[in-house]
């Protein structure tokens, strides 16, 4: 049956359903079914229908974010997910910004260092690995499937440093295979890079100030910062262990008290909407310089 004949076959049976007073049914797996309930107020693929997915794209939803992470070592404090967590919160500030995009699920997994003999992170328990091919291959399929779709434009941002080399080969590739394709791949470095670490912010705005004053990921021999500790605190306080480090003593970083966890918390969020802002207008520069 041609999409034409389906939705015509879908409109009858609406119409039918109205005159009857009957509930509309219809085949769930004909790609031309009307959605049958109310969309989810989610930005998240995974978290949403396949009819909502293409509802949303027909409405204009047609920027998808990819966010790459990783598990890895972050010192004595922090869960070893912590980029992840940082992308649950500032991926969808960053969609919910710009109001046309949705976000797919966080590519988790990363390069981390030699799995055989372990070098870099993997030298630490929790450290999961994968090779840059492995990386690279996924980030193309990932990329691929969301163009299929019918999404446009293709965004990747990396909350860790060690993740862009992947992100930029695979975007440069993918545009070069697909110049006669709608579909557009935009790295977009400022997501990490603009006031990195949100160093300017954390002693402009919320007069935080950490020691050593080094703008750097391991000052203070931690892998872990106030800017870390306290976005990943918004999605999850049990991340930088606040009950275990108040016990011990050791509920601070770099010389900054994370107690009360309420106001790590609140300056996590005004972090959020921080990173969302400086990346949301990135991603328009990028996009419009593609128009």
């Amino acid at each position: 049956m041609s999409s034409q004949a389906r939705r015509a076959s879908a409109s009858a049976l609406l119409a039918l359903a109205a005159m009857t007073g009957a509930p509309a049914r219809a085949n769930a797996q004909d790609l031309e079914a009307p959605r049958p309930i109310d969309r989810l107020d989610t930005v998240w693929i995974e978290a949403m229908t396949w009819m909502e997915v293409r509802d949303a794209l027909a409405e204009g939803m047609t920027t998808a974010i990819v966010g790459t992470g990783g598990v890895e070592q972050n010192g004595p404090y922090l869960a070893s997910g912590k980029h992840n967590f940082v992308l649950q919160a500032t991926a969808e500030a960053i969609a919910r910004e710009l109001g046309d995009a949705l976000v797919a699920p966080i590519i988790k997994l990363v390069p981390e260092g030699s799995i055989d003999p372990p070098s870099g992170h993997m030298r630490y328990h929790a450290t999961i690995s994968v090779r840059q091919e492995t990386f690279e291959a996924m980030l193309t399929d990932v990329l691929g499937s969301l163009a299929a779709h019918g999404f446009e434009n293709l965004v990747l941002i990396g909350d860790s440093g060690g993740n862009v080399g992947g992100m930029e080969n695979v975007a440069a590739a993918l545009n070069r295979a697909w110049a006669d394709r709608p579909a557009r791949v935009h790295f977009i470095p400022e997501y990490y890079t603009e006031d990195i670490y949100s160093c300017g912010f954390l002693k402009e705005e919320l007069g935080i100030f950490q020691q050593p004053d080094e703008c750097v990921a391991t000052r203070n021999e931690y892998h872990d910062d106030y800017h870390y500790s306290s976005i990943m605190a918004t999605v999850d306080p049990n991340t930088i262990r606040p009950e275990q480090r108040l016990e011990a003593g050791l509920f601070s970083i770099n010389g900054v008290d994370l107690a009360p966890v309420e106001q790590t918390i609140e300056n996590g969020r005004r972090l959020v909407v921080y990173r969302a802002e400086i990346t949301a207008r990135a991603i328009r520069r990028a996009i419009a310089g593609n128009n």
